[in-house]
């Protein structure tokens, strides 16, 4: 797969993408990637439905996750590659993860209706609840738009899921980072901080709480990433390097209308276009 593309993190209509497990590997393969990771968010369902053989001489697919872990102050993803999508600690963690995600709909969209009067129908919130893919506040953002409560899924967030969640989180129970990295390794994976930008920490609270992550740990950083600048980049990068981390690197795809700016393989405005990573020559 020398000259070609690596891409490490990537979303499938089974989380928040908009194109199924085949359609995102068809893609990948046009667009010139050798090596991509599926990273859906707190669910392997994706991974079970691909057929990895019959792409086995055109692309590499590493199985990955991205678990949703609690965080002060920003947000915190945990990202895990290589990991065993059948292990069953995993899918017992994952099923548990999705009963957690159900009771922080209800509870998001009752304090939506408490705070700005917006309500949406029944067969709305029974098609949120029923959904083949892992729910949660993205789902609510597109029934915001809608009913034109929001004109897109920033708005709706910045505007009423960010205070909403805040006041609700409390109720929901997310992962610790220690709990995610136990789970990716249990199932086989190595556990990489996915786009460390939305920890909203400086350099010296980013820093600590990297010491702590690596003593529980830690393997992998995703250095680079769509929305992280080159400063912010250079800064990961002497982390990882001063740490001796795996260094990863993604587009964080989710598909032409989800984020349209975002390419696979590429980036933001042409800024990835990765072809090398110590954590890629570390997996099986």
């Amino acid at each position: 797969m020398k000259d070609k593309l690596i891409d490490m993190h990537t979303h499938t209509t089974f989380s928040d993408g908009e194109l199924t497990p085949d359609e995102l590997i068809e893609l990948a393969i046009d667009s010139n990637v050798g090596t991509i990771a599926i990273t859906d968010h707190n669910t392997t369902n994706g991974l079970k439905r691909l057929d990895k053989e019959r792409y086995k001489d055109k692309i590499k697919i590493v199985d990955g996750i991205e678990l949703s872990a609690h965080c002060v102050g920003g947000r915190m993803h945990i990202l895990g590659y290589d990991i065993d999508p059948n292990n069953e600690f995993l899918n017992q963690k994952m099923k548990e993860q999705e009963n957690y995600s159900i009771n922080k709909v209800i509870t998001i969209i009752e304090q939506l209706k408490r705070d700005y009067n917006i309500v949406f129908q029944k067969d709305d919130f029974f098609d949120i609840v029923n959904a083949k893919h892992s729910i949660g506040r993205p789902d609510i953002a597109t029934l915001c738009i809608k009913y034109g409560y929001a004109n897109n899924e920033d708005e709706a967030f910045n505007k009423y899921l960010n205070p909403a969640y805040d006041k609700t989180k409390e109720l929901n129970k997310r992962l610790s980072y220690e709990e995610c990295f136990e789970i990716i390794k249990r199932s086989g994976g190595i556990p990489s901080l996915a786009h460390p930008k939305t920890l909203k920490k400086d350099q010296k609270e980013f820093l600590n709480l990297l010491k702590d992550m690596i003593s529980c740990g830690l393997e992998a950083i995703e250095v680079y990433h769509s929305m992280q600048s080159e400063e912010e980049r250079s800064f990961y990068l002497k982390a990882a390097l001063d740490n001796n981390l795996l260094v990863s690197g993604g587009s964080d795809y989710h598909g032409p209308n989800k984020k349209p700016d975002i390419k696979i393989g590429t980036g933001k405005n042409n800024n990835l276009n990765i072809t090398n990573l110590s954590l890629v020559r570390k997996l099986k």
